[in-house]
């Protein structure tokens, strides 16, 4: 369970955990949904359900930056569109003594114009934390990490929304020496459990 770095009341975090979690959930009895391979699963999490709703953006945020505020981390960069949403999300939570800054990551240098990997005002000189919506494997975010470094920039972290506990991706990041902070830990036997949030999680996740 991540530690509770927030200033929200535990009844607060309690109902913004359930409310992502019921929102971001899609089963298959509700849509036809398929893995990568283009197989039927039985249930995914879409973040950008919730992170898309301007409510739930907004208090996310907050609880979020203040996490990041709490390990010193006023940088932040996202890979891929489920990120993006996080990113922004901080971003609206800085304040004029305290700023955030944030970056996209691009799968590739761009090849014309500013040529950039990473697009966005990021200082190499102070320590970025990486936000990803999902903490699966830990190969997507152990891939941004990689390009990150590669444009020479100094990882910190992972700030993630969900964390499978069942996959092993927190002690693959860790391993390289980064720490993790989620805010909803989901556990597949126990169900889903984070702050108070409980739920069915019967089924696949691509």
């Amino acid at each position: 369970m991540p530690s509770d770095s927030s200033s929200l009341p535990e009844s607060a975090l309690a109902r913004l955990g359930h409310t992502l979690y019921k929102s971001a959930l899609v089963r298959r009895e509700d849509e036809t949904i398929t893995d990568p391979r283009g197989q039927p699963i039985g249930w995914l999490l879409d973040t950008r359900t919730p992170m898309l709703d301007g409510e739930v953006f907004e208090e996310a945020g907050g609880v979020l930056a203040e996490r990041l505020r709490a390990r010193g981390i006023t940088q932040v960069a996202g890979f891929g569109y489920g990120a993006f949403p996080l990113v922004c999300s901080v971003l609206t939570h800085g304040t004029p003594e305290r700023p955030f800054k944030g970056g996209f990551i691009r799968e590739r240098r761009k090849a014309y114009g500013r040529r950039r990997l990473v697009e966005g005002p990021l200082d190499r000189n102070r320590p970025i934390a990486l936000m990803d919506d999902i903490l699966n494997s830990g190969r997507s975010a152990a891939r941004a990490v990689s390009l990150l470094r590669s444009d020479g920039f100094r990882v910190a972290g992972v700030v993630t929304l969900f964390n499978f506990t069942w996959s092993g991706g927190r002690a693959r990041l860790e391993g390289d020496g980064l720490w993790v902070e989620s805010l909803l830990e989901l556990n597949l036997r126990e169900g889903a459990r984070a702050t108070g949030v409980s739920g069915d999680t019967s089924g696949d996740h691509a």
